[in-house]
């Protein structure tokens, strides 16, 4: 099972665009957002990928109300805080801050934002996985990734 991960994308809209593209070309079969969407216009152009999203809030999710609304009429899957996964037969979490891993159990993939900083880690036969830049805040220099839970290796998809 191959997933996207995308993180903090702060509502810049052609890079989420172009995130959808993106991911529908690798044809993953789920997605994670790991936090910082910050408007549910955000979600709705989310809602073109052709797999499942789900995610979790980040710091700067201030406006839960539109947000949630958007999640449900688009019948994504987000938390609060951890979300626990099992895909693939892997043990699956996803955080906003990666300071939130301390306390997330037991997981052989590890995935998070907040930092806009690429993260590939593996320690102790876990994968942490931060995608880093998406947010346009870099131009070039943004990033998602598609995670393969069989072999836990990481392709980074660059724009």
């Amino acid at each position: 099972m191959r997933i996207g991960v995308v993180s903090d994308t702060h509502n810049h809209l052609p890079n989420v665009r172009r995130i959808v593209e993106l991911l529908n070309a690798a044809r993953v079969e789920r997605v994670v957002h790991t936090g910082d969407i910050t408007q549910a216009k955000t979600l709705d152009v989310l809602a073109g990928l052709a797999a499942p999203l789900h995610g979790v809030f980040g710091n700067n999710d201030l406006e839960r109300d539109a947000l949630g609304a958007a999640i449900a009429r688009h019948r994504f899957q987000f938390a609060d805080g951890l979300l626990s996964l099992e895909w693939g037969g892997r043990r699956v979490g996803v955080v906003h801050d990666p300071r939130d891993l301390a306390t997330a159990g037991d997981l052989e993939v590890a995935l998070h934002g907040h930092t806009h900083r690429l993260t590939v880690e593996r320690a102790g036969g876990r994968l942490v996985f931060n995608p880093g830049e998406c947010a346009g805040h870099m131009a070039g220099r943004n990033t998602v990734g598609v995670v393969n839970l069989v072999t836990l290796e990481v392709e980074l998809l660059r724009f």
